[in-house]
C-alpha cells in the first residue's frame, strides 16, 4: 500500500456537539405537563368555593368547641347555613326561605339528619320558642349540608336542565 496514499485523507474530526435548542420532543412533554400541573395547582388554591367551604367547616369547628347553651349554639349554627347558603345558591334563592321552607331546603341540598325533630328542634332553639340541645344532630347536619352543597354553577345548570316544572314548582315556592 501506497503511504502517500493515507496521507492525502481528511484528519478525522469529532462531530459538532449537540444543540441545547430546541429540545427534544420529550422535553416539551414535560414542560407542558410542568405548566399543566402549575396552573391546576392554582385554580385549587384559588378555588373560591373550596376556599369558601373550608372557612364555613372552620367557623363550625368554633361552634363546636364553644361551651354556649343550646340557645346559642342553634343560633350560631342556623346563622352559619343561612350564610353560606347565601353565599352559594344566590340571595334570591335563599333569603326569602323561612320556617319550614327554610328547613326542607337545607334537607334537600345536604342536611339529611335534619329531616324531622332534629330540624324542628333547632328551628325552636334559634328562634326562642323553646330550649332544646341537640347540638350534636344539629352539628352533623351542618357539617353535612356545608360540605355536601353544590356550588352556584352546579346549581343554576340543574335548574336549567330540569325544564319549566321546576320552574313552576319553585314560582309555588315563592
Amino acid at each position: 500500500m501506497n503511504q502517500d496514499w493515507l496521507r492525502q485523507l481528511a484528519p478525522g474530526h469529532a462531530p459538532s456537539p449537540p444543540g441545547w435548542w430546541p429540545p427534544a420532543p420529550g422535553w416539551w412533554v414535560v414542560a407542558l405537563l410542568c405548566l399543566l400541573l402549575t396552573a391546576a395547582l392554582v385554580w385549587w388554591v384559588r378555588n373560591p368555593r373550596r376556599v369558601l367551604r373550608q372557612t364555613a367547616l372552620r367557623q363550625l369547628r368554633v361552634i363546636r368547641a364553644s361551651d354556649a347553651d343550646g340557645a346559642a349554639v342553634a343560633r350560631a349554627i342556623e346563622n352559619l347555613m343561612r350564610r353560606y347558603a347565601l353565599t352559594v345558591f344566590g340571595h334570591e334563592r335563599v333569603a326569602k326561605l323561612t320556617g319550614e321552607s327554610w328547613l326542607q331546603f337545607v334537607i334537600t341540598h345536604g342536611g339529611d339528619t335534619l329531616a324531622g325533630a332534629p330540624g324542628r328542634s333547632l328551628l325552636r332553639t334559634a328562634f326562642g320558642n323553646h330550649v332544646d340541645d341537640d347540638r350534636t344532630h344539629w352539628l352533623a347536619a351542618a357539617e353535612s349540608f356545608i360540605r355536601r352543597a353544590p356550588g352556584r354553577r352546579r346549581v343554576e345548570a340543574s335548574a336549567g336542565s330540569r325544564g319549566s316544572s321546576s320552574t313552576q314548582a319553585d314560582r309555588g315556592n315563592r
